[in-house]
Order: structure tokens, then sequence, then C-alpha cells
């Protein structure tokens, strides 16, 4: 994978050239050198996935379980099957 930079100045392409060079990898803009933004593509990916990945409020949430999950415990995935099916069956 090949990263592409280009300066705020000089990224005077279209956006769909700069998509298209995205498949050679990552295209990051920067501003006096510091990178500001960059454009990759989205393999497997829905909209929904990309917003809950980036949403802070979400992030936390996810945090706060897993020290919760670290701190306290947790069932197995294979716990919760057997529980679910036990469930599903009454």
């Amino acid at each position: 994978m090949t990263l592409r930079k280009v300066e705020v100045a000089d990224a005077t392409a279209s956006l769909a050239t700069y998509v298209r060079e995205g498949h050679w990898g990552p295209v990051v803009v920067t501003d006096g050198g510091r990178p500001v933004a960059a454009l990759v593509i989205l393999d497997n990916t829905d909209l929904e996935t990309l917003s809950l990945s980036n949403d802070p409020e979400f992030l936390e949430l996810i945090q706060s379980s897993r020290s919760r999950h670290t701190s306290e415990g947790g069932l197995s995935s294979a716990e919760m099957r057997r529980r679910l099916a036990i469930e599903l069956q009454e």
C-alpha cells in the first residue's frame, strides 16, 4: 500500500481523481506538512459502522463496557448461546 501526501494548496484535482488514486493507498492532505485529513477507500463497511466508529459517545460506551467486563467479569459467548438456547426452548 502506498501513502500519497498532497498539500492543501496543491490539492487541485477533482475529488473523483483522489478517490481513484485511493485504491493504491490513503491520500493524506497536509497543511504546512501537518496531516489534516485523509481519504481512504472503505472496503467491507457500511454507513452505520462508519458513523458509530467515529461517535465519541458510542466509543465511550464501548470503553466503559470493556472496563466493567475486565473488573467484574462477564459471560463467554458460549455461555450466552447456552442460556439463549434454554430460554428459546421454554
